[in-house]
Order: C-alpha cells, then sequence, then structure tokens
C-alpha cells in the first residue's frame, strides 16, 4: 500500500499529536481511504483510526483530541489499499496503525509498502496466533515482528528477520511497549521513508516525504537507505546497517505519487518532473514542430509541461483546471468511481484548444481511463491534433510493492504497443519518455530504481517468479481474477512457495 507514514517523539514530554496530525495532513495525497493516529504515554497506547481523509481539527475541539491521544510519542498512517478487501467494514479493519503482542511484547507500526510472501507468513503467524485473520499486510509485518522479538529477545536481531524473510517493500515506524521509538527499511528501500528533528533538538521524526517535516517546520536529515534501522534517543538518530542488497527505489513516486514540493536525493520532485518535460521534447522533435500548444493533465502533469515549454518554446496554455475540492486522486478510486470522477474533477477551456494541435502532458497512462475521458472532451472541443506527452515510460507489468496495478490485465500496455494505445485512447500519437531518460533525471542511477512494472524485471525474487509466470499465463489468456500476490489459485496450481 503506497501509504503515508509519521512518527514523532518528544524528549520533554510535549503533546506530540499536532506533529503526527499536521505530518499526515501534508501526506494526505498518498491514500484517502482512511487515516489512523497512535499515541504513547507510560505503556500505553492510544489509538484513533477512522476512514477517508485526516479531518480538519476545530480549535474548540484540540482539547479533547489531546485527552483522547495524549503522550509524548506517536505515529500516524493515511491509507490506500493494494491488499486486503475494499468494502467499509475491510477498509476499517484495515486501517492503521496495527498493533501485536506476544509473551509481555508488543508493538505499534505504521507501514507503506507490500508484502508478496502473504501467504507464507500467514502460515507462520497462524502458528503463534491461531485464528489469525488480516485486512492488510500491515498486521502480517506487525505480527512477524513481535513473533521475532519474543523470539530472539533482541530488537536488532528480531528487524534483521523481517528484512530477511518478507519479499516485498516496507518502510515501517515501530514504537514498542517500553517506549523504544525507530524506523527501518527492507533491504532494497522501495518505498521512501526519511529523518528529521525540530530546530531545538526536541522532537525527532520519521516521515514518507520531506513535506511531512516541512509542514512542522522541522529540519531534514536523511532518507533511511536500504536494509537500515534507525533508533531515535535523547541523542538523536542512530543507525546501523542491517542487512544490504542493490537500492530499488519506487520509479512512480518520481512521477506521480509523491509531492512536487518533496525531496528525493536531495532533488525537489517538481525539478525532475520539469526534466522529464525537456527529455520529451528532445526524444520528439517531430512531434514539437507539428504542434501549436501544450496543455497539461494537473496537476502533476504541470511540472513537466513547464519544462516542454521551456525547452520547447511553445505556450504552454493553462487550460486545463482541477476542481479544488474534488479531492479524490482517481487513480486510486475503484473502477465504478474512477469514470464520474475523472468526467467532474478536470475542466478543459474549450476555447483554448479550438482548431490546435495540442500536447497533452501527463505523468502516466495505467488503465488509459483517464486520458481517454480527456481525449473525447478535446476531440469535442474542437482539437485539430491531441499529441499525448507521457513523463512514466509504458507500463508493461504489474507492482508488487505498493501501487494498486497489480495485474496485467488491468494495464492498457501490457498487451499493446504505443501505436495500439494511441488508436485505443484516441491520440494521435503517445509518445512515452525513455527508459534511460527518466532514469537520468531522477539524480538515481538506472540499477538503483525499481522499474519493474516497465521492464519486467524486479527486485525480490518472489515477485519475479510471480510476474513470470502470470505474464506466460496472460498472454495465453489466462484471466486474472485477483491481485496476483493474493491469489490462492496462484499459490496452489503453480506452487509458488
Amino acid at each position: 500500500m503506497a501509504c503515508g507514514v509519521f512518527g514523532a517523539s518528544s524528549f520533554k514530554g510535549q503533546p506530540v499529536f499536532p506533529y503526527i496530525y499536521w505530518g499526515l495532513r501534508a501526506q494526505n495525497h498518498r491514500g484517502h481511504q482512511s487515516h489512523g493516529f497512535l499515541t504513547y504515554i507510560n505503556g500505553e497506547f492510544y489509538v484513533y483510526r477512522s476512514l477517508d481523509l485526516v479531518p480538519k481539527i476545530r480549535a474548540s475541539a484540540i482539547h479533547e483530541w489531546f485527552g483522547r491521544l495524549p503522550g509524548y510519542i506517536g505515529i500516524g498512517n493515511v491509507r490506500y489499499t493494494t491488499s486486503g478487501k475494499t468494502d467499509e467494514k475491510s477498509l476499517i479493519a484495515g486501517t492503521q496503525p496495527v498493533t501485536a503482542s506476544k509473551d509481555g511484547f508488543k508493538v505499534a507500526i505504521s507501514f507503506n509498502g507490500n508484502v508478496v510472501n502473504t501467504f507464507q507468513l500467514k502460515r507462520e503467524i497462524c502458528r503463534n496466533f491461531p485464528g489469525f485473520s488480516y485486512e492488510c499486510d500491515a498486521e502480517l509485518i506487525c505480527h512477524k515482528l513481535v513473533i521475532e522479538l519474543a523470539r530472539r529477545k533482541d530488537l536488532e536481531y528480531a528487524v534483521e528477520a523481517c528484512m530477511k524473510e518478507i519479499d516485498g517493500a516496507f518502510s515501517v515506524a515501530v514504537i514498542t511497549r517500553e517506549g523504544e521509538f525507530f524506523a527501518f527499511k527492507d533491504p532494497h528501500g522501495i518505498r521512501p521513508l526519511c529523518a528529521g528533528h525540530s530546530p531545538d533538538g526536541d522532537v525527532y521524526a520519521f516521515s514518507s516525504e520531506t513535506v511531512g517535516l516541512d509542514i512542522n517546520g522541522f529540519v531534514g536529515d536523511f532518507e533511511l537507505e536500504p536494509g537500515e534501522l534507525v533508533m531515535v534517543s535523547e541523542e538523536g538518530f542512530e543507525r546501523k546497517q542491517i542487512v544490504k542488497d542493490r537500492k530499488a527505489f519506487c520509479a512512480f513516486e518520481f512521477a506521480y505519487f509523491a509531492r512536487p514540493d518533496s525531496k528525493f536525493n536531495d532533488k525537489y520532485v517538481y525539478e525532475i518532473r520539469e526534466e522529464f518535460g525537456r527529455n520529451l521534447v528532445r526524444e520528439y522533435p517531430d512531434i514539437v514542430k507539428d504542434a501549436d500548444v501544450v496543455i497539461s493533465m494537473p496537476e502533476t502533469g504541470d511540472d513537466a509541461a513547464f519544462g516542454v515549454h521551456e525547452e520547447s518554446g511553445l505556450r504552454w496554455e493553462r487550460a486545463t483546471r482541477r476542481h479544488r475540492y474534488v479531492t479524490e486522486r482517481a487513480f486510486i478510486l475503484l473502477e465504478k468511481e474512477r469514470y464520474t470522477t475523472i468526467d467532474k474533477k478536470i475542466n478543459i477551456l474549450a476555447s483554448k484548444v479550438k482548431g490546435k494541435k495540442v500536447i497533452v502532458v501527463d505523468d502516466s497512462i495505467v488503465r488509459g481511463d483517464t486520458t481517454k475521458i480527456t481525449i473525447e472532451k478535446l476531440r469535442r472541443m474542437g482539437a485539430k491534433k491531441v499529441y499525448m506527452f507521457v513523463t512514466f515510460p509504458r507500463i508493461i507489468g504489474p507492482c508488487f510493492y505498493g501501487i494498486d496495478m497489480a495485474t496485467y490485465s488491468q494495464l492498457i500496455g501490457a498487451k499493446h504497443t504505443p501505436e495500439e494505445i494511441a488508436k485505443i485512447i484516441g491520440a494521435d500519437r503517445i509518445c512515452y519518455q525513455s527508459i534511460d531518460g527518466f532514469a537520468k533525471a531522477t539524480g538515481f542511477k538506472k540499477d538503483e530504481l525499481c522499474l519493474g512494472c516497465l521492464t519486467g524485471e524486479y527486485p525480490t525474487p518472489l515477485a519475479q517468479r510471480i510476474a513470470d509466470v502470470m505474464r506466460k499465463k496472460f498472454l495465453e489468456g489466462f484471466e486474472e481474477t485477483a491481485r496476483l500476490y493474493e491469489s490462492p489459485k496462484l499459490w496452489d496450481e503453480f506452487r509458488v512457495k
């Protein structure tokens, strides 16, 4: 699940809830289905969980919240579902943070990522917790961690066991019953997690994105390394490299998921997206020469559109506007909700595109729904030609690590060439950024990015095996009925162990 994680600890005993609250508000784009807060004081956890966006809090209600969530250590989460069911009951049950206890050990976690070897872990957990059932991968991580703590009586070894035995992506912030506060990442560092502190040195925090630190006025210190455990104490952060493997940071963070004002690898995401736009101009000069105007799909296409404008000299016409209070991100909606939301959330100014050959800059094409609806609108409004400039290269395979594109059949690029996709969605041409150009713009080396959905080469072994088996079956006409990593039929029929 591409959720948002925030956690903080105050060593002067100040109420930590406000920091958690604002850290999540800054990251609500990472998940709108549910939110939760957990605080700690004197060996007790206090929890609040609910559906939908993090709510606005009236000044008159703040004391009520402090009473509900006391404590000087806390973690929070905003969730977007990539595991479990999506009915209301299941969403409530799967809201984070989650807790687990065994043999006197108790932990609470906020988690961002996705577990691939769910069936293996569930079997192990059921041996220790008979009747165990779960609605989100966070519960797998949480129970696995507490099992290892009870077994090994050593935090570092328990975290190491999780890193070595869980296949998938996980960035995790944790509080124990004893008040220990720490965070860790999977050995490939697929999902983001950064650390920072308040200027007075009182509060130390973890956040999925730097904007969670910024909104609290914190100083950003570092991005956690793959396989790193970071403990928090009054002296600050203690960093321990537990397991080391190839870095494979999620490429989709740059194109779509992260906020433009967040930083990865000391570069603002918006600057990287501007470079994506410049790359597209360099890669498709014939289209640029033929076009009259550039427009963007707001808001993740805006920065790249500016880059196209800068590099090409074409006017960037701000002819597409997002209705500010239609807040749902269409990509993370359920299928039945997606069409009507897409149609309502984007307003296109007809007079600015009528009779024009238009370059439309978008962050990605996953299913093709958004793009097709937009192009239909542009045609009705009299656009002479519609060229799509797409910053994220063609997606050909599912994601196993926290982006909800988990089957081949839902991906328009899994079975169709760019030319075929253009015909399906009604564009005159689809122009994807090259993988090499994309990687160079991020500032990461190509082999430091997870590009599994673009290349079919995944950083973890079980994900690779499932992808290989299922791609062959998909091309032979096999009908996928569930997320690949959640399909009992897959695990039984193909004996993926």
